[in-house]
Parts: structure tokens; sequence; C-alpha cells
């Protein structure tokens, strides 16, 4: 899956969308996709300035974009304009390796379970072989009209 058909089924965009390509998509498994890292990010002018490194939080969004992704290939359809795919907990993060920028992040998310509108994820953002983030992701899907 390429940016374009990201754009197609994800709502983020620029500064806030933060997967470049979709390598390997199992229906109702798992995805792995990537997000470039580049010097351009918006957020390293401030983090830090003398010591570029992406934000915890924005590689555990990675994850969650790359798992929405997989949640809507399962269910066969990306969200209409009156649905919003949301957050609902973040267990057991662990931040292992700094992400700086020319790092390459693979998002590897497994569905762990599906069931009334909740879905479970376990997920991990790698540099290399190198595990950088962990989490188990909860999300879910409301209407918003």
């Amino acid at each position: 899956m390429d940016i374009h058909q990201i754009l197609k089924q994800l709502p983020h965009r620029y500064p806030f969308l933060l997967v470049d390509r979709v390598l390997e998509l199992e229906k109702g498994k798992s995805i792995k996709a990537l997000k470039n890292v580049t010097m351009n990010e918006p957020f390293f002018g401030g983090h830090f300035p003398h010591h570029p490194v992406m934000p915890g939080v924005l590689i555990l969004e990675a994850l969650a974009q790359a798992a929405a992704l997989l949640a809507f290939d399962t269910l066969g359809a990306a969200p209409d304009d009156k649905t919003v795919y949301y957050f609902a907990g973040i267990d057991g993060a662990r931040f292992k390796r700094p992400v700086e920028p020319g790092d390459q992040l693979i998002l590897e998310v497994e569905l762990d379970r599906m069931k009334a509108g909740i879905f479970k994820f376990k997920a991990r953002a790698k540099v290399g072989d190198v595990v950088a983030t962990e989490a188990d992701l909860m999300c879910t899907m409301r209407s918003i009209a």
C-alpha cells in the first residue's frame, strides 16, 4: 500500500500522518509498515534542538495508525466521515532505543483480538533489527454524528 492508498484510508494529514508505506498486510492478522524519519520533521526543532529524538508518543501514534490500517482491512472498509478511530488504551509501553533523523522506523502490529468494536494489538517499532518501542494497544471506532 503506497501513500496514496494510505491517504484514502486514514484521516490524518501533515504533520500528523506517520505511516509512509505498508510493506505487508495479512487481513485479520498483522501489518508491517514504515515511517521514514527525516530531519525535516516539525517536532525535531524542539525535541531536542541539539540532539533530535522522535518523541515516544509519536512512535506510539505511528503504531496506532498502522493498527488502524489493519483494522480497516480486517473489517473490509475504512470508516466514513461520521466515524472516528480512537486510542482506548496503551499498556506495557517500553522505549528501548532512541529514534533519530535518518532512521527508518518499521512498524509491526499484530491483531490480538477484536470484540464489540474494541481492537487489541501487540505492537513494536524497530530500527533495523533493534526494537525501539513496544506496547499493547487498544483502539475503538465511535460514531461522531
